[in-house]
């Protein structure tokens, strides 16, 4: 069959359309299409299914703009409209999306479809209460809409919502095949203190969908906080069923690194290496983890053979040189690896201990200039009624008590809450939220002017916002050797790569930290600004360390790499969050 020629009407390339979509012939579809488009550049409905076809061939750019064409041709169409929507969300282009429908918001309050693309879009624009209305508005016109009772349980357990259980029960009713709702269900049952329960769905899904990462992670968290020495071999179990699928053990070596396991990390990769000899980013893995491991001639070797070229490769060689101080190679890896973003905040943090390590005047000036000015690191008490900080305590324990200690974060032992905590539907944490945004008005007043070249200062006058926000309670749970010689409790030395501005909130701090200790060693628990990483092997100093202050904010620039000393089995808890800019 032959693309339709100008004599050809639109309904009759529509014809040919749906008979070349019914064969599966996704290709020749989307030429008729262009076709019939070019011939027909008026008619909306074609121009509609263009971006149809085009979506479904994984070009979202040219499905927005053929959906867009068909708004503006017809603008009363609402599925028009939420079809245009659909290919922004592909596109991570969600307030976009939202202004795409919100001519039609009126009629869109009783059709389901709509009610689920707003929602989707709310929620990944970090507003959870406005995507709950809207999910509540698309299962009002339809109950049974899969993607709604989907999206609603996900925003209940990502709220903390009583109900989030019995909301995952009904999407699995309607939808008893999808995975994903399985995996939520088993999360549900572990917020909710059953974590057999848990443990039992997600052996059932891992062992159902090896190839499921996400439930793979997530068997592999409940395994580690029941304290079992196998708990990545769920990731193991599902190589061997699905042996040539790349992202098992890719995901394997993260779960070994994020619990500082780097040596373990360092060899799945390389048995993955040997496995997959296309998949070269799996050379990267193994030079990155076997440097974290001590292993720089092993790391070195592989680098100096690296045909990757992409940024996060010289970020990582960066840190690989640094390891051995050459920092006329560090310096030339970071020129390149902010080339293409020229505000990687991972790249600044390692040009900031570079200039650090450099012996002349100008580094220092550099360094200080990046880290060390007047305003930049600050203890600031938070701006809140009387009595806030002991609701927000009394709430938080409740919280912690259901929570354990996460995958791949900083903390080596304690708890962490779970998702985004200011988007919980406690009133309280409401209240706190609003106090630490009028605290950090106060910080950014005491900052030095505007300079556009620094990556903090930069933002000095554009609007903040926070991107995550959660808890840690900390209770002497480490064991001595792992990663601190005195056991206890503690944070390793990490950055926060997504945000501009790092922070530490004070809720509980024991007695400890305040106790005077012998010459030279910092109290349990106090906060190290500026350390390096443990496995970079330096023996820069912190350039500041704070005393923790019930009530207090600690406040620096998240190009700065943070810890804290350990803690003896007292608690200890403490609320952060990155900011970044916003609209």
């Amino acid at each position: 069959m032959n693309p339709p020629s100008p004599t050809i009407s639109a309904a009759e390339a529509m014809v040919q359309l749906r008979m070349t979509m019914q064969r599966g012939e996704l290709e020749r579809a989307r030429t008729i299409a262009e076709e019939a488009r070019r011939a027909h550049p008026n008619d909306a409905a074609l121009a509609d299914a263009a971006g149809d076809i085009a979506l479904k061939s994984g070009d979202s750019a040219a499905a927005t703009a053929h959906f867009a064409r068909a708004c503006a041709l017809a603008p009363a169409m609402i599925d028009y409209a939420l079809n245009h929507a659909i290919a922004l969300q592909r596109l991570g282009r969600h307030e976009d999306a939202l202004a795409a429908i919100a001519p039609h918001e009126k009629e869109g309050r009783s059709v389901a479809r709509y009610g689920s693309v707003a929602a989707l879009s709310h929620r990944s624009a970090g507003r959870p209460a406005e995507a709950a209305r809207w999910y509540d508005a698309a299962l009002g016109a339809d109950p049974r809409h899969p993607r709604a009772l989907h999206g609603r349980a996900r925003v209940a357990l990502e709220r903390g919502e009583g109900d989030a259980l019995a909301r995952f029960d009904a999407a699995i009713a309607v939808n008893p095949g999808d995975a994903d709702l399985w995996l939520g269900k088993a999360q549900a049952l572990e917020v909710a203190g059953d974590a057999a329960g848990a443990r039992l769905i997600a052996e059932q899904v891992c062992a159902q969908a090896p190839g499921f990462i996400a439930a793979l992670t997530f068997l592999a968290g409940l395994k580690h906080a029941a304290g079992e020495a196998d708990w990545t071999s769920p990731f193991a179990e599902a190589a061997k069923k699905i042996p040539q699928d790349p992202n098992i053990p890719a995901a394997h070596a993260e779960a070994f690194a994020g619990l500082d396991h780097a040596a373990e990390a360092a060899e799945v990769a390389a048995e993955a290496r040997r496995r997959f000899p296309n998949e070269t980013h799996f050379a990267l893995i193994e030079a990155v983890h076997a440097g974290s491991a001590g292993e720089w001639d092993r790391a070195e070797a592989i680098f100096a053979h690296l045909s990757d070229n992409r940024a996060m490769r010289f970020l990582h060689e960066a840190r690989h040189a640094l390891r051995a101080r050459d920092l006329t190679r560090a310096h030339a890896c970071l020129d390149r690896a902010l080339a293409g973003n020229p505000w990687d905040i991972s790249a600044w943090a390692l040009r900031g201990i570079a200039w650090r390590l450099g012996e002349d005047a100008a580094a220092r000036e550099k360094a200080a200039w990046l880290h060390e000015q007047a305003g930049l690191v600050e203890l600031r008490e938070l701006v809140g009624r009387e009595g806030l900080v002991a609701d927000a305590v009394a709430e938080l324990r409740a919280i912690h008590y259901r929570s354990t200690m996460p995958l791949g974060q900083s903390l080596r032992g304690g708890t962490q809450t779970r998702g985004i905590l200011f988007h919980r539907t406690e009133p309280v944490l409401a209240e706190l939220h609003e106090a630490i945004l009028a605290t950090l008005e106060v910080h950014r007043a005491g900052f030095p002017p505007l300079d556009d070249s620094h990556p903090l200062l930069r933002h000095c006058e554009t609007p903040w916002q926070l991107l995550g926000s959660w808890s840690v309670r900390l209770a002497g749970g480490a064991e001595p050797g792992a990663g601190s010689p005195k056991g206890g409790d503690y944070h390793t030395a990490h950055i926060h790569p997504q945000g501009i501005l790092s922070s530490a909130l004070y809720l509980v701090v024991p007695q400890a930290a305040h106790t005077p200790v012998a010459e030279g060693e910092l109290p349990q628990g106090w906060l190290e600004i500026g350390r390096p990483p443990p496995d970079l092997g330096l023996d820069l100093p912190p350039l500041a360390t704070i005393e923790p202050r019930e009530g207090h904010l600690a406040l620096f620039p998240s190009t700065l790499y943070h810890g804290t000393t350990p803690f003896g089995s007292a608690e200890r808890m403490t609320v952060a969050f990155d900011v970044v800019t916003g609209s």
